[in-house]
């Protein structure tokens, strides 16, 4: 296992279950956690991000569907790998969860063999993905926090943070495998203007779905920004059928049959620099730069 021990959180109210869980992958060589309650776990993911999560979906208080909610809204625990585990069968009950999130899903009375297989390559693969994006192949979210980091000690930096909006309506409405041919477009044209237009030193990202990070130095700023959302702006709309690109939005069925309009994609860029604040973690700097940063729309 390493010098450091995966930490997998159990979340199951049946403490046989729990205990029985607990005793075998403490024997495996994992640090285990565990709360029978949704809102407990959600206390011990604030407290101790976990590597892993197994988790019943009928718990005592709120269902294993809430607590993936509010983790997925939460920076520090929106990536954490989450498995269902389960006496539901119901295909929609499978969707469900996989739709928000779960990496896997697996129905009681189930083979402690293969949820250890499971488990294992559950981490291999977040491992493996925090340090590169699978769609994008550009640097993923450990490499970035690894990156900011460094500018805490360094002056003359500037961090541009891009967002896809209404990146969830594009892959409703048209896939997720076409979803993925934005982001790998979106990552190449930001690639191709750093080769083009930034310093010796710039470095892209991609931290989550629809999030990408740049970093470079003041000087070069407004020219990367400029052409970038020049960009982004003509390559985005051609994603789209003619028709939806000429009238400005897309139509979809709302859950009663309805039509709904829903707006096309566009690109929100914040940036931040070194002289905007002093930042003592590579967090703070993305938070900031996330929630605070000058705003210019594309798209």
């Amino acid at each position: 296992m390493g010098s450091k021990k995966n930490r997998i959180l159990i979340v199951e109210d049946d403490m046989d279950t729990s205990d029985m869980l607990r005793a075998y992958f403490e024997a495996q060589g994992y640090e285990i956690m565990t709360a029978a309650w949704g809102n407990d776990a959600l206390q011990v993911c604030e407290e101790t991000v976990p590597d892993l999560i197994i988790q019943d979906i009928r718990l005592p208080d709120i269902n294993g569907y809430e607590v993936t909610k509010h983790l997925r809204r939460n920076l520090r625990t929106q990536r954490v790998p989450i498995i269902f585990l389960t006496e539901k069968r119901e295909r929609d009950d499978r969707i469900a969860g996989l739709k928000l999130g779960a990496v896997d899903y697996i129905t009681k009375p189930f083979d402690m063999q293969e949820l250890r297989l499971r488990v294992r390559n559950a981490l291999r693969r977040a491992s493996y993905e925090s340090l590169v994006s699978p769609v994008t192949g550009l640097p993923g979210e450990k490499v970035v926090w690894e990156r900011l980091d460094s500018l805490v000690e360094k002056d003359d930096w500037a961090v541009m943070h891009l967002k896809i909006k209404d990146m969830d309506v594009f892959n409703e409405a048209y896939g997720f495998v076409a979803g993925d041919d934005v982001l790998r477009a979106v990552g190449l044209i930001i690639s191709n203007v750093i080769e083009e237009t930034g310093s010796l030193n710039d470095f892209v990202g991609h931290v989550d779905v629809a999030d990408f990070v740049l970093i470079t130095v003041p000087a070069k700023l407004k020219e990367l920004e400029e052409k970038i959302v020049t960009r982004l702006d003509r390559a985005i709309s051609y994603f789209y059928p003619i028709k939806d690109r000429e009238r400005g939005f897309i139509r979809l069925k709302n859950s009663s049959g309805d039509d709904r309009q829903a707006s096309l994609m566009s690109v929100a860029i914040n940036v931040i620099t070194s002289d905007n604040a002093s930042f003592s973690a590579g967090r703070q700097i993305w938070e900031a730069v996330r929630q605070q940063g000058t705003a210019v729309a594309a798209g």
